[in-house]
């Protein structure tokens, strides 16, 4: 009975034993793992010597993420401790699709936090103040980053898909520079854009000098429109706009060559002739009295604020000085004394 006893108080010796160094191994492993994953969390993804862009597709789980940071060559980390830390951050489910850049020293962490908040990457399409609406559709249509989705569409079927059938797309989109993700379309590029020409047309019109005469916002549109392309020069837009609105408050015809270039299209080929200002068109403002039918380019913001507020002046003429600035005269004689000194003489 009693080598029994010993027998057993000696087994159970060595069972309590063989667990508390089981327990020391567990321990242990633990706390290498949480060394491990704690180091794994906040190192540097390697090797990243240059910027690296990161594309998630649509639908793509961490397990596709993680693969396609091995394509790249990037060395990421075993996929228990991105699983660990996504639930970690509470991010697991909730990572979004799109481009992300990642620069030398991007860490798991910083890059789960990335992707939850939707930090992708900007590409950014500029609308050039001036531009027509078929130079804004080719630009558009040479956009890598951007989805093509208007393909051979006329500019009615461009506008019937924005919402507005019965405008004409000449003039109606704002020249700024608009940020958009990889695989947005074009479509959607033009839609904020007309509608943040439609709110600065309104804007500047419920802002207008009542005086200027005009009846409508669409007319501040085109006038801006001739403004934008008859000069470069920011300061100068309000007087063009002033020499402008004079004429159309007494009767002259506009007579802006830039409004005849637009009339004649394809036709023009760089050189504006005398047989081209007295061919008849809706747009040769030679010819026709008022405003041309529709804008000729797109105006910026400058130039419908030039319209809604001209220079005080009586000045019905200007001519270009060759400098990019322009001499504005009030009298017919001044004018011809003008053009004699800086066109005819520059043209010797």
């Amino acid at each position: 009975m009693s080598r029994f006893v010993a027998t057993t108080r000696f087994a159970s010796g060595r069972g309590l034993a063989a667990f508390v160094v089981l327990l020391g191994l567990i321990a242990g492993a633990a706390a290498w793992f949480y060394m491990d994953y704690t180091r794994f969390a906040d190192a540097p993804l390697a090797p990243l010597p240059a910027p690296v862009t990161l594309d998630v597709p649509l639908g793509t789980a961490l397990p596709g993420i993680l693969h396609e940071l091995e394509r790249q060559g990037v060395r990421s980390g075993p996929a228990l401790y991105w699983r660990a830390l996504a639930r970690q951050l509470g991010v697991a489910g909730r990572l979004h699709a799109g481009e992300y850049a990642l620069a030398p020293g991007t860490s798991p962490r910083a890059l789960l936090a990335k992707m939850a908040a939707g930090d992708v990457i900007q590409h950014h399409f500029t609308i050039v103040e001036g531009w027509t609406f078929t130079q804004l559709r080719e630009a558009l249509a040479h956009d890598a980053g951007l989805k093509q989705t208007l393909g051979g569409a006329d500019d009615a079927a461009v506008m019937r898909e924005l919402g507005a059938p019965d405008s004409p797309a000449a003039g109606w989109f704002l020249p700024e520079t608009y940020s958009y993700v990889k695989g947005m379309g074009d479509i959607e590029v033009l839609r904020r854009a007309h509608d943040a020409m439609q709110k600065a047309v309104q804007k500047h019109w419920a802002e207008r000098d009542p005086s200027i005469g005009l009846e409508t916002p669409y007319q501040l549109l085109i006038l801006a429109s001739i403004v934008e392309k008859e000069t470069g020069r920011a300061e100068e837009r309000p007087q063009i706009a002033g020499v402008f609105l004079h004429r159309l408050r007494i009767g002259m015809k506009l007579q802006t060559d830039p409004s005849v270039i637009y009339g004649l299209g394809a036709g023009f080929d760089g050189n504006l002739r005398r047989r081209d200002l007295e061919a008849d068109t809706p747009y040769n403002t030679y010819t026709r009295g008022g405003l041309p039918p529709t804008p000729i380019a797109l105006p910026g913001n400058a130039a419908l604020d030039a319209v809604a507020h001209p220079a005080a002046s009586n000045a019905l003429y200007f001519v270009a000085r060759g400098d990019g600035t322009h001499e504005f005269s009030a009298t017919l004689e001044a004018h011809n004394s003008a053009v004699a000194k800086y066109q005819l003489h520059h043209n010797q």
